[in-house]
């Protein structure tokens, strides 16, 4: 009998974690289900009626590096080495550099959303590089693109997502692992229902997920989804900064941590 594939996946108690572990458990691939919320990520999959027999669940926090790595390694133990690892976790707070405790808040921002995605994608490098065959999958987001106000720490952290995953990719190409930088646009899950300004061309995480599926699956280096969102962000990149600042003074700003 063939083996199944088996697709690693953090943060998958809620957002886009879950649709694409929705996803890709319907595509055939068995799941190894990464979160601090364990009891969500079961109620969910009991809900679903997935077959125990093709999943398993881990608790860690991807901002803690041995717990993250651990998890990998406790995955490679009990299910193997996976084919699709997918760095997903990860944090969106608004900041006020004039606050001292943001400066807390930005640190946080960047331990999970970068620190631990390398930390995710470690335990399974020299294993894959070795096999010759992987696919290792940084989310990244579409603020990669440019700064928006109050938005500092989540913009710089994804920008970083994306010029990590590039050094990766450069430096993973000889071995047959495969490098993927997903970068959605405005995806309708808990993380963005509290923003304040308006989200142009908002698609729901099945959706997301669905077009994640096939880029990762056919090992494209780097997509926006949905695509409306990329041709915005080339032209926003292009944008004069004196043209750019105009534009987004005055924009919502993201929400600190503990504003209502």
């Amino acid at each position: 009998m063939t083996q199944r594939r088996l697709a690693f996946i953090t943060g998958a108690s809620s957002g886009i974690g879950q649709a694409l572990a929705a996803r890709f458990y319907s595509a055939g691939y068995d799941l190894a289900l990464v979160a601090r919320r364990t009891d969500q990520i079961e109620s969910w999959a009991t809900a679903r009626q997935l077959d125990a027999a093709r999943y398993r669940i881990y608790s860690a926090d991807v901002a803690q590096t041995d717990s993250i790595v651990g998890a990998g390694q406790a995955c490679i133990v009990q299910q193997g080495l996976p084919d699709v690892v997918i760095a997903n976790a990860g944090i969106s707070v608004g900041i006020d550099t004039a606050e001292r405790s943001d400066l807390d808040v930005l640190a946080s921002t960047f331990a999970t959303n970068n620190t631990g995605l390398a930390a995710t994608f470690h335990p399974f490098v020299a294993a894959m590089v070795a096999r010759g065959s992987g696919r290792l999958v940084g989310i990244g987001s579409v603020a990669a693109i440019r700064g928006l106000p109050g938005h500092g720490a989540y913009c710089a952290s994804k920008a970083g997502v994306v010029a990590y995953c590039e050094s990766l990719r450069g430096e993973l190409r000889p071995s047959g692992v495969r490098v993927v930088t997903l970068c959605p646009g405005y995806i309708d899950t808990p993380l963005t229902q509290g923003n304040r300004y308006g989200m142009p061309f908002l698609m729901k995480a099945e959706d997301f997920a669905e077009q994640a599926l096939r880029g990762i699956e056919s090992g494209v280096s780097y997509r926006v989804i949905p695509w409306q969102m990329g041709v915005i962000a080339k032209i926003m990149r292009m944008v004069p900064n004196a043209l750019y600042d105009r534009a987004v003074q005055g924009r919502g700003r993201k929400k600190r941590l503990g504003e209502s």
